[in-house]
């Protein structure tokens, strides 16, 4: 284990014990830290390099990785901006640390940024796990995902994210040209087994 404040983001990084496997990139939700998917990302990829940043926005001093201007309203200028230092973050790492483009593991505001990186920088991300997400940015510019894998695990009853926002995201994807499956579990806002359990099946086949 490592944690380090050596790149431009305090991350934790832990090497893979499969170098063949794609590394992931843990990417926490509101008030999490580079800790918080440690465990999750060992459940769903045992094998696999993780690298896990800190976001460096603070909500009553709680990190994010972008600002909000109220629940579910983003300030979409700072979306922009923060995917930009996440994919340098990226870029740093992987010549830090001798890593390929990593798929993207991220829960909620950590799955909302991976999602805007996937848009703006898709040279950054080799796929994504978007767990409870919603659209980022509701302009998104033209991007070309052919071929990256995207699962997206959406919760019924989760009150943060509607439906329509989440078949939205989906649709901005996948007409980029990303794989996407799109689920929703019988689940709120938070992680269930299922999304383990989809999350470790997916990745299995990367």
């Amino acid at each position: 284990m490592t944690t380090t404040t050596r790149l431009s983001f305090i991350h934790r990084f832990e090497p893979g014990a499969d170098r063949d496997k794609p590394p992931l990139l843990l990417l926490h939700g509101t008030g999490g830290d580079e800790n918080d998917l440690i465990d999750l990302g060992r459940m769903v990829a045992p094998d696999a390099a993780l690298l896990s940043p800190r976001g460096k926005v603070l909500e009553g001093g709680m990190p994010r990785f972008f600002r909000r201007l109220a629940e579910g309203l983003f300030d979409e200028e700072d979306v922009r901006r923060r995917a930009s230092e996440l994919a340098d973050f990226v870029a740093e790492a992987r010549d830090a640390y001798g890593l390929p483009a990593p798929i993207a593991l991220g829960f909620s505001n950590g799955a909302n940024i991976a999602a805007a990186t996937l848009l703006l920088h898709p040279e950054a991300l080799a796929g994504a796990v978007l767990i409870r997400a919603m659209v980022p940015l509701s302009q998104p510019p033209a991007a070309d995902l052919a071929g990256k894998p995207v699962l997206i695990l959406s919760g019924a009853m989760d009150p943060m994210v509607s439906a329509d926002n989440a078949a939205r995201l989906a649709a901005q994807l996948h007409n980029a040209g990303a794989d996407v499956q799109h689920r929703t579990l019988p689940a709120g806002h938070g992680l269930s087994q299922a999304d383990v359990t989809l999350t470790r099946d997916f990745l299995t086949r990367r």
